[in-house]
């Protein structure tokens, strides 16, 4: 134990610290004028952001939100919890496409649609809100049917409680339309053009704009501006929240523990495996996780290492070869594709992982099976040569030793059986004769 010890430690350190809280609300922020910057894909990294921000400003009873939004898209379950905090937000809400050159695409243009205030500045663009698989190809069959059927109507219903054209927020979905700044302006479906976030504000000062809470007026003069950060937790979770990366990393981890403890004193292999391990929890934390998935993934490695213990001839390896790939495609539980592990990431890491294991299991086996070459074992069918009446020369050792027949000084042996201090041997066959 003593030498997994600074393993333990530095795994405990490591999940204590991803599981602190972020950053804390702003003191004396009453009144401010928040700013969320979200220029990041839509994941739960993102999305606990997000949400986190407007909470926050709901507490300190800002006077508006306005999340500058830059994104080509993600996951549809972190922009369902987007949109339902930006419905549900006490606070004006104004999502702001923006600097000149960025998108809101996919999942992003949904965040457009459910802002009280839509606002997009020159040179941006909105749509493109076709539903695509985690790889970006197209969802086939029913599931695509369902897929989009459900975006649309979420589009219509977000773009009605708005105000916008229903018709054209369908048709961002049904057949990927992508509107400029300008020409969704004249179309309803952007609110305010403007150059920056001051040329914004000024364009806000007065609106009146429907909340959770009631109708509001937007006041932005002499108000002082909080930057909403992003604390290095959610920085983190929205680099590692992809299923892809989640469950490269749980099998990196599996593999580095098992290889320490099939060869204990190895160390780096159980510290790398330790910290993967580790950081795959966290990502998973924000991922719809099967324990099903989970749970025949865990019992892979138990067979694989059951292998180095039971003469199974392979059953074992063949039994835990087939629980990791059905866990691996029932990790994540959901009916969004994106959720899924991509075909491209799963097959070759599931097969080199059944390689590593199973080739592990038969090394680590045939060394346990091996004939021992060292103590009273050892010396069973070793050969050597008579000193004396009483005495054999074995691997430079003298040795006491008993023999069914005489035997001459000189003359070859090759022990036969070990009592205690003394060996049986019998007579090697001479040069040129058989035996």
């Amino acid at each position: 134990m003593p030498r997994y010890f600074p393993l333990l430690l530095l795994a405990l350190l490591l999940a204590l610290a991803l599981a602190m809280p972020g950053s804390a609300p702003a003191q004396g922020a009453e009144g401010q004028v928040w700013v969320i910057e979200l220029s990041d894909t839509i994941n739960p990294g993102s999305s606990e952001f997000v949400l986190a921000g407007l909470e926050k400003a709901a507490a300190a009873s800002a006077s508006v939100v306005v999340i500058r939004l830059d994104t080509p898209g993600g996951l549809v379950s972190s922009m369902r919890e987007m949109v339902k905090a930006i419905l549900a937000c006490p606070v004006p809400v104004v999502v702001y496409v923006a600097p000149a050159g960025a998108r809101a695409t996919s999942a992003g243009a949904f965040l457009l649609l459910a802002a009280p205030v839509a606002a997009m500045a020159p040179a941006t663009h909105v749509g493109a809100a076709h539903p695509v698989g985690g790889s970006g190809q197209d969802i086939k069959g029913a599931m695509g049917e369902k897929a989009v059927s459900d975006l649309k109507a979420l589009a219509a219903s977000l773009a009605k409680r708005r105000g916008r054209d229903p018709k054209l927020a369908e048709e961002m979905v049904t057949k990927s339309v992508s509107f400029d700044a300008v020409k969704a302006k004249e179309l309803g479906l952007a609110d305010v053009l403007a150059r920056d976030l001051g040329d914004l504000l000024q364009a806000l000062q007065g609106r009146k704009v429907a909340t959770a809470a009631g109708e509001k007026t937007i006041d932005t003069k002499g108000q002082t501006i909080y930057f909403h950060q992003p604390g290095w937790r959610e920085k983190l979770l929205s680099l590692l929240a992809s299923p892809n990366l989640a469950y490269i990393l749980l099998m990196i981890g599996l593999a580095g523990i098992y290889f320490e403890f099939s060869h204990p004193g190895t160390v780096f292999p159980g510290v790398v495996g330790g910290l993967a391990l580790i950081l795959a929890f966290f990502a998973m934390s924000a991922l719809p996780v099967s324990y099903a998935g989970l749970a025949l993934i865990g019992l892979a490695v138990l067979l694989f290492f059951a292998e180095i213990k039971v003469t199974s001839y392979g059953l074992l390896s063949l039994g835990g070869a087939v629980s990791l790939i059905l866990g691996s495609v029932m990790l994540f539980k959901s009916g969004d594709e994106v959720l899924a592990v991509s075909l491209a990431v799963l097959v070759p890491t599931a097969l080199a992982m059944i390689l590593f294991f199973g080739g592990v299991a038969y090394v680590a086996g045939k060394a346990q099976l091996a004939k021992s070459v060292t103590g009273q074992e050892g010396l069973v069918g070793s050969v050597g040569v008579v000193v004396d009446a009483g005495r054999v020369r074995l691997l430079g050792e003298l040795w006491s030793f008993t023999s069914p027949q005489p035997l001459e000084p000189g003359q070859k042996i090759e022990v036969s059986a070990v009592h205690g201090l003394e060996v049986e041997v019998r007579p090697l066959p001479k040069d040129g004769q058989g035996a």
